[in-house]
């Protein structure tokens, strides 16, 4: 006997309340959770959002800075929020400001939102270099920099709050400690008395992004992040020119290590002399350091120069190939060789120093 009509209505009109019920508690839920932190809280909070980075992982950084009320609902905002022009730079966020305030701000590099003062970080500049363009717009010398970098209990401090820096770059033969821990970036300070550590520690928190979106790379890699980045700044000074070529070049180191080979790389021995120039004496290619390594296996003790995502990427995902030389020719462009033969025949064609 079938049921009366009345009742399948009655049915119905349950199930409908129930989907409308799920729907808005549904929709309340997301809104919630892409809503404020904490409407009441104005202090500001600088985010520092690197190159490239994609909507995902910048839901990653605010969360990590207490911006995010619900990280799920967040990063499902963020896949379909249409973000597809989200801007670098330093950003001066708060806790009573909504997910979609700040990916907005982001996605148009809003000006209202971007810390004032510029500094300018390149890629391939060393610890001094790094030091005078800071010192240039900052309230403290190069100097004062450079010996801040290299005092012992600061180093401790920064290595007990940041995951990827260690013991390494203690080392008696390491010249500079936080050569290629600085990120290369565009930076705006937005504090009024801005101080050497503060200065620092955004730097560093912008290492701290680069790296953590790159961690399991890393992990399953075979180097350590100290490695990593001592390689990538290998490959960044040697193929700065033609950044198409980092993949190939950092391959080619890649070999001679598995080969047992040395490295052979004359930028290290510049380092080592304190030198850009590639014009070397025969005593300077001799020079007794850790970071030649014309005359030490391996990588050098440590990075060379500042690297960004890039070179860091040349390194986790080389390009495979049977080559074992390289040569830059004077107008950037570098040969390949397989055999000692094969490269000296293009070094005395192509030696333009």
């Amino acid at each position: 006997m079938s049921k009366p009509k009345g009742s399948k209505i009655k049915w119905i009109l349950i199930i409908l309340a129930i989907a409308v019920v799920l729907i808005t508690g549904g929709s309340i839920a997301y809104l919630t959770g892409i809503g404020a932190v904490d409407s009441e809280n104005k202090e500001t909070v600088t985010v520092n959002i690197p190159s490239g980075s994609g909507a995902s992982s910048i839901v990653e950084i605010l969360d990590e800075s207490g911006l995010v009320k619900n990280k799920t609902f967040a990063k499902i905002h963020a896949r379909i929020g249409g973000y597809d022009t989200l801007q670098a730079n330093s950003y001066l966020f708060n806790k009573s400001m909504t997910l979609p305030e700040m990916m907005d701000a982001i996605n148009t590099g809003d000006f209202e939102y971007i810390s004032k003062d510029k500094i300018i970080v390149r890629e391939g500049l060393t610890i001094p270099e790094v030091a005078a363009a800071i010192a240039e717009e900052m309230p403290f010398s190069s100097e004062e920099l450079i010996a801040k970098w290299a005092d012992k209990n600061y180093l401790k401090e920064l290595i007990d709050k940041y995951w990827f820096l260690t013991d390494s770059i203690l080392s008696d033969d390491i010249m500079y400690p936080l050569e290629g821990y600085l990120y290369p970036e565009t930076y705006f300070i937005t504090e009024e008395n801005p101080t050497m550590e503060s200065v620092t520690e955004i730097m560093l928190d912008m290492m701290d992004s680069a790296l953590s979106s790159r961690k399991s790379q890393i992990e399953s890699s075979g180097f350590t992040v100290h490695e990593v980045l001592a390689l990538s700044s290998v490959v960044e000074r040697e193929a700065s020119n033609v950044k198409e070529e980092m993949p190939k070049v950092a391959g080619v180191f890649i070999n001679r290590m598995n080969k047992g080979m040395n490295l052979g790389s004359d930028v290290t021995v510049c380092y080592a002399n304190g030198k850009t120039s590639l014009e070397l004496t025969q005593s300077e290619l001799n020079i007794d350091s850790k970071y030649n390594t014309r005359k030490y296996a391996g990588l050098p003790v440590g990075p060379i120069c500042a690297v960004n995502g890039d070179a860091m990427d040349s390194v986790l995902d080389y390009e495979k190939s049977d080559y074992l030389f390289f040569f830059a020719t004077q107008d950037g462009t570098i040969i390949y060789s397989k055999t000692n033969e094969e490269h000296d025949k293009v070094v005395k064609e192509n030696k333009w120093y």
